[in-house]
């Protein structure tokens, strides 16, 4: 069989799988015989008869779209066939299908069989790059940079963050070193930049950004990067190298969409601005209208966040994230019924979950508690998977709105449809442990160990409760030293550790695992065990510190304040300290710089 009949088995989706998405079956075929019809022009190798099975396996898989199957059959050929063009095929296949360990492998075989292949050494580089491993992906650039001149340096900066300060310097001086080589390499100046801009050297990095821009007045993300580091700098028109190119190339969608997110983390209004340009040019472009949409409600313009939302459905993308913005307008002009009736459009997808709780929220909120009820019964009847799932969500709105009743009747149903939940099982524990129904909590948590002795999270809950709310101390002690010894380490079992020696009296031994759990997670209820066994042992200030930074996190936490209460303590005022402005829970996400794509050169 000839090398191209081989290769024909798969490259109609091979040939352009990196970027490209699965092909219908009919373009699979006409692309598969277009290669075919070329055999008789390409030098016929032989392969091992053994191997045609496999490639038959794999030509069949590829026609009933097993992308998988296929790739496993020509990863298994590969080093068989040793033959670069199914070496090629096969690395671009398994980058298609985002198994990033094939793909290198692969690689590997084909940059050995081609050493001097530039797309080969760029693609390897690229495979090790994104596998934070820039020192390894090096030489391999250096190969490409020599045979074609077309060196992609920046794409070692992926994982340049991730290394140690002893493989930062030794990547930094292979650089230097190539810079001096290739003295007018652009690529290279601009990766000298990027690292210099981590460490945040920004005269360096502004210096070389400059001798960027006079070889190439227009290059992409040296113009992003020169404007990031002038607004570090505070600089009084950080944009203006930036708004001058854009003035000359207007067209330029990809420049002025970066230009736009970087605005957005300044100037929203300027943001909203370029993003109604990028629309103009792009009207059908339903991610720059969802954008806009988004801008618009921080802005407060809910009718234009709404108009751009109701464009974004009628394009038909983003439909369940729109929906789901909708409502979060309407809650946001306090209009409850036509938030439901947008988060009751949310299909399954990433909101799905997110619509529905904004849906039993409201519901709750209005005391219409029959009819959130139905309607959770009516989503789990529609979509069995996620059965278990809505059951928690329902009951975690019931437990917040205080209906804790409806909810253990939730729970109850629950198990009797899926008596095997271990989440739906520990949530009625829970719950019944806020009844004070010790019995029936325990009950509970012993099934779960019955079934998973080695579950962490019920010994822990088991033997915190028995130290905190009744005198089985020794039980209490035994099962949340199994749990620290399953996963040591842990603040929350580390706290409870430090509140069983506690309740037994050891207070120094207390005050080390509390104080461990704290420095890990400085939650108000770790504080107010740490703090009440500083008080006891008579470190008042200490405890008065430990309970006052809680306090200062969260002022009106239920197990913090009762600690207080309890013990009749009064905080003495202390002195104001600014506290920074919380984070908005729904402000538009960083966008940060764009580096040049670790993608190998096709």
């Amino acid at each position: 069989m000839s090398r191209l009949i081989a290769l024909a088995l798969t490259s109609a989706l091979l040939s352009g799988c990196a970027t490209q998405t699965p092909v219908a079956d009919k373009g699979v075929e006409q692309e598969a015989a277009s290669k075919a019809e070329q055999a008789a022009t390409v030098p016929e190798k032989p392969f091992p008869a053994d191997s045609l099975y496999d490639l038959l396996v794999a030509e069949f898989a590829l026609r009933r779209q097993a992308y998988d199957v296929t790739l496993d059959m020509y990863l298994k050929q590969a080093p068989v066939l040793r033959d670069p063009g199914i070496s090629a095929h096969t690395t671009h296949l398994a980058q298609f299908l985002q198994r990033p360990e094939a793909a290198l492998q692969s690689a590997q075989l084909w940059v050995e069989l081609e050493p001097d292949n530039a797309e080969a050494n760029s693609t390897m580089a690229s495979l090790l790059a994104q596998q934070g491993r820039p020192l390894d992906a090096l030489p391999y650039l250096v190969m490409v940079e020599q045979q074609a001149g077309t060196a992609n340096f920046p794409m070692l900066f992926s994982g340049y963050p991730q290394l140690n300060e002893q493989q930062r310097m030794e990547l930094v001086q292979d650089i230097d070193k190539l810079a001096a080589q290739y003295p007018q390499n652009t690529q290279l100046m601009l990766t000298q930049a990027l690292f210099h801009t981590e460490n945040k050297q920004y005269d360096q990095a502004l210096e070389e950004l400059r001798a960027v821009l006079e070889l190439e007045p227009e290059q992409p993300q040296a113009l992003l990067l020169e404007a990031r580091i002038l607004m570090e700098q505070k600089a009084k028109n950080p944009f203006a190298r930036l708004q001058r190119a854009l003035e000359e190339h207007p067209d330029d969608s990809r420049l002025r969409l970066q230009y736009a997110r970087m605005l957005a983390t300044t100037d929203m209004a300027a943001a909203r601005e370029q993003f109604e340009i990028l629309s103009a040019q792009a009207p059908q472009d339903s991610d720059l209208i969802f954008s806009l949409a988004l801008i618009n409600r921080e802005m407060g313009d809910s009718a234009a966040a709404r108009k751009y939302l109701q464009q974004t459905i009628a394009l038909g993308q983003r439909r369940n994230e729109a929906y789901y913005y909708l409502g979060r307008i309407a809650e946001d002009d306090s209009n409850p019924e036509e938030a439901v009736t947008a988060y009751m459009q949310v299909g399954i997808g990433p909101e799905y979950l997110a619509a529905n709780t904004r849906i039993g929220l409201i519901l709750a909120g209005q005391g219409e508690l029959e009819r959130s009820h139905a309607w959770f019964e009516q989503q789990r009847e529609n979509i069995p998977p996620l059965r278990e799932q809505l059951y928690g969500l329902e009951v975690d709105i019931l437990t917040r709105a205080n209906a804790t009743q409806e909810a253990e009747q939730v729970l109850d149903q629950a198990l009797k449809e899926m008596p095997g939940s271990v989440s739906l099982r520990y949530a009625r524990a829970m719950l019944r442990e806020q009844q004070d129904d010790l019995v029936a909590m325990e009950k509970d948590l012993r099934a779960i160990l019955a079934t998973d002795p080695n579950n962490t999270t019920a010994l822990n809950a088991l033997g915190y409760t028995l130290a905190d709310r009744t005198t089985r101390y020794a039980e209490a002690q035994a099962l949340v030293a199994r749990a620290l010894e399953l996963q040591p380490g842990e603040p929350a079992i580390m706290d409870s550790m430090g509140w069983v020696l506690f309740r037994t009296g050891q207070y120094d031994e207390a005050v080390a695992y509390l104080t461990r759990a704290y420095a890990q997670f400085p939650d108000p209820e770790v504080a107010a065990h740490l703090g009440e066994v500083l008080w006891v042992k008579g470190d008042q200030e200490g405890a008065i510190a430990v309970w006052r930074a809680a306090l200062a996190r969260d002022a009106q936490h239920p197990v913090l304040l009762e600690t207080l209460h309890r013990l009749g303590v009064e905080l003495p005022p202390a002195l104001p300290v600014e506290v920074p402005p919380a984070i908005p829970l729904e402000a538009p996400p960083a966008m940060p710089l764009e580096v040049p794509p670790a993608q190998p050169q096709s």
